[in-house]
């Protein structure tokens, strides 16, 4: 999901030229408000989401987690407050539609599974590839979501999994996932193969696991898909992309405290961006616009 590197935009401008049209990784429609979050800040009156109003941790602080690493294509160079990779570059354009400048923003260190785990938060918000879920929602808010996200299989060129067509061509292959992630629920609900994933911490482990053989395939999102296989294993190639789920699409979701005073108007900030085409822009500016990888049905 992650491995930040300077060569990052690079690979993606050559993969945005040579692949063809985008399923999965395509801009983020830019005229309404995305399905899957919490009500916007229309709701509970626009001056409640004035800076001074705001119920941040620290008064005309605004404090934004994520894991470390920080990877890319989502944060450049391990390295969130530079605001350069695609969910930097949101966390601080939704703080900005909060009122916060760049000085008034910091970061705290938080691991994926703590960051929607139940219990008190010691950040406003995090951003981490966090899909929306109604079982996380029993533990902590959503914003609206900013990215809709789709699953990718990546295999060594050389595996026996690199040549399936289906999903069923994946049922007797080794796969593995990150701990706590949608990549390994695709694996279980969707592919659900014969022998039990392999189930990693990091995305780190999971990429070393199939660079040694330990595993044949792993699953992560289509972004990560493109980064890893174009520019830290390149001997790997994307097997295929999962269909979307019919209905609400799978989407990332800014976290809070379950029923956190700031939930409705980050929801709005994040409604803002989608309908001023923000979110939009980011995503051809960090993102690979387009995805040249068959669907796996």
């Amino acid at each position: 999901m992650r491995l930040a590197t300077p060569v990052l935009r690079h690979a993606v401008c050559l993969a945005a030229v040579t692949l063809a049209a985008a399923a999965g990784c395509a801009p983020q429609p830019d005229t309404s408000a995305a399905p899957g979050g919490t009500a916007s800040a229309a709701t509970s009156g626009a001056a409640a989401c004035t800076k001074g109003e705001l119920a941040t941790r620290t008064p005309g602080k605004l404090v934004i987690g994520t894991d470390k690493p920080a990877y890319a294509p989502w944060f450049q160079d391990d390295a969130p407050a530079s605001g350069k990779g695609f969910e930097a570059a949101v966390a601080y354009a939704v703080a900005a539609k909060l009122g916060f400048d760049k000085s008034e923003v910091s970061w705290q260190t938080v691991p994926f599974n703590s960051s929607f785990a139940p219990g008190s938060k010691n950040f406003d918000f995090d951003i981490n590839q966090i899909s929306i879920s109604d079982g996380r929602r029993k533990a902590v808010d959503f914003s609206s979501g900013y990215y809709d996200v789709r699953q990718a299989v990546i295999a060594l060129k050389t595996s026996k999994a690199a040549g399936a067509k289906s999903l069923a061509d994946l049922k007797k292959v080794k796969l593995g996932a990150q701990v706590g992630t949608t990549s390994l629920d695709v694996i279980n609900d969707e592919i659900k193969p014969d022998q039990k994933p392999a189930i990693f911490q990091k995305n780190d482990f999971a990429k070393a696991a199939l660079g040694n053989g330990q595993v044949d395939a792993i699953v992560v999102d289509l972004p990560t898909a493109f980064y890893i296989t174009s520019a830290e294993v390149t001997d790997a190639k994307i097997v295929g992309q999962f269909a979307p789920a019919t209905g609400t699409p799978e989407q990332f979701g800014l976290v809070l405290d379950k029923g956190s005073r700031l939930t409705s108007c980050v929801s709005g900030a994040v409604d803002g961006l989608r309908a001023d085409g923000t979110l939009a822009a980011l995503e051809k500016q960090w993102l690979s616009e387009a995805a040249d990888a068959p669907v796996l049905k």
